[in-house]
C-alpha cells in the first residue's frame, strides 16, 4: 500500500503545528495538532476556502465560550448549550463544515476558565489557529498535486479497459456476468473522473499565460471526460443487445464490427495525439475504412427499405446499438477537432507531458 499526498501532508502539519506551538511555548501544543487535522485539503484552493471558514468558526466557537463563561461559568450543562448555539449559528452562516473545529475551540476555551481568563481564551483560540495556518503552509509549498497527471492517465487507463470490452463484445467473445460485473466497477471508476477533473479545475493558475492554456485544456478535459462516458454508454448497450445483434444479418453485424474497431483505434489515436505521441497534423484512417457515421446511418436505413429487419423490436434496438456508436463517434471527431486546433495555433505553449 502506497501513502497519498494527503496523508503525508497529514503528518508533516501535525509535526509543524506541534513544533511551532512547543516553539511559542503554548500551554496546551495538542490543541494545534489536532486543527491542522481538519485544515488539510486536496487542493491549494480548497485550501484557502477551508482556511477562511476555519476562522471563521473559530471565531463563533471562541466568542460564545467567552460569553458563556462570563456569564453562567463552565458547568457541564452550560458548555452543552453553548455547544448547541454554536451548532445553530454555524448551520445557520452554512459552515457545516467548520462545526467540529467549532466545538473543539468551544470546549478548550470553556474547560478551565482562570483568573485570566479572556488571555487564556486569546492563547487557547491562537494555539488553534496556529493549527490551521500550519495546514495551510503545508498545503501551499509540499506536494503540489498534480492532479492533470491523474486525470489524464485515469481517462486513459479506464478508455482502454472499454475498448477492449467493447471487442471482445462485438466479436461475442466475452462472459456476459464478467463483463456485467466490470460494467458496475467502471461505472464508479467515472464517477471518480469527475471529481478529478474538478480538482483539476480547481488548481490556480499566476500568471496569464499559463491561465490561458489552462481554459483550453479544461474545454479538452471535459470533451475526453463525455468521450468516455459515450464509449462506456456504447459497452453498455453492446452488452444488454447482445442476444439481438446476433439476430442481425451477417453482413450488417461486420459492418457494425468493423465501424467500431475503427472508432476504437480513432480514439486511441486521438488520446495519444494529446500528449504528443501522435503529430498534430495526421488525418486518422485505418485501410480503406474510414470512420462515416452517416454512411453508417445510410446502411441501416437500407436494411429498412430492404426489409431484412422485419422485426419490430430488433429495428428498434438496431437503432439504439447505432444511434450509441453514431453519438460516440462525434465525440470522437469533436476531441479529435479540440486537440488539433490547440497544437496547430499553440504548438510551444501546448506540449503536454504526463507522467506514468
Amino acid at each position: 500500500m502506497t501513502l497519498g499526498a494527503r496523508v503525508l501532508k497529514t503528518g508533516i502539519a501535525i509535526v509543524l503545528a506541534l513544533f511551532l506551538a512547543q516553539l511559542l511555548h503554548a500551554p496546551s501544543p495538542v490543541f494545534a495538532g489536532i486543527s491542522a487535522i481538519f485544515a488539510i485539503q486536496p487542493t491549494i484552493y480548497r485550501s484557502y476556502l477551508s482556511i477562511v471558514e476555519q476562522i471563521q468558526g473559530n471565531i463563533i466557537g471562541a466568542i460564545i465560550a467567552v460569553i458563556f463563561v462570563l456569564s453562567f461559568g463552565n458547568n457541564v450543562f452550560i458548555i452543552g448549550l453553548a455547544a448547541i448555539i454554536v451548532i445553530t449559528i454555524n448551520l445557520k452562516l452554512k459552515l457545516e463544515k467548520t462545526i467540529i473545529l467549532s466545538m473543539v475551540t468551544l470546549i478548550a476555551i470553556m474547560e478551565t476558565p482562570t483568573n485570566d481568563f479572556i488571555l487564556f481564551a486569546i492563547i487557547r483560540f491562537s494555539t488553534i489557529m496556529l493549527g490551521i495556518g500550519s495546514a495551510f503552509l503545508v498545503n501551499l509549498v509540499f506536494l503540489p498535486p498534480k492532479y492533470e497527471n491523474k486525470l489524464y492517465n485515469s481517462i486513459s487507463d479506464i478508455s482502454e479497459e472499454i475498448t477492449k470490452w467493447i471487442r471482445l463484445t462485438i466479436r461475442h467473445a466475452s462472459e456476459h456476468h464478467l463483463l456485467k460485473n466490470d460494467i458496475d466497477r467502471l461505472s464508479d471508476r467515472i464517477i471518480k473522473i469527475d471529481q478529478l477533473y474538478l480538482m483539476y479545475k480547481e488548481e490556480r493558475n499566476y500568471f496569464k499565460k499559463t491561465t490561458l492554456l489552462k481554459a483550453r485544456k479544461l474545454v479538452i478535459y471535459r470533451q475526453m471526460i463525455t468521450t468516455l462516458k459515450r464509449s462506456f454508454y456504447t459497452l453498455k448497450k453492446l452488452h444488454r443487445f447482445e442476444n439481438e445483434i446476433l439476430s442481425l444479418p451477417d453482413n450488417f453485424q461486420n459492418i457494425i464490427q468493423q465501424q467500431l474497431d475503427c472508432l476504437i483505434h480513432h480514439h486511441e489515436h486521438v488520446m495519444l495525439k494529446f500528449i504528443g505521441k501522435v503529430k498534430p497534423n495526421v488525418t486518422f484512417e485505418e485501410g480503406d475504412i474510414t470512420v462515416n457515421r452517416k454512411e453508417l446511418f445510410i446502411q441501416l436505413m437500407n436494411y429498412y427499405s430492404e426489409q431484412k429487419l422485419q422485426e419490430e423490436n430488433l429495428q428498434y434496438h438496431a437503432m439504439q446499438i447505432i444511434s450509441a456508436l453514431i453519438e460516440y463517434d462525434e465525440n470522437v471527431d469533436h476531441l479529435d477537432t479540440l486537440i488539433t486546433t490547440m497544437q496547430l495555433h499553440h504548438k510551444h505553449e501546448s506540449e503536454v507531458t504526463i507522467e506514468e
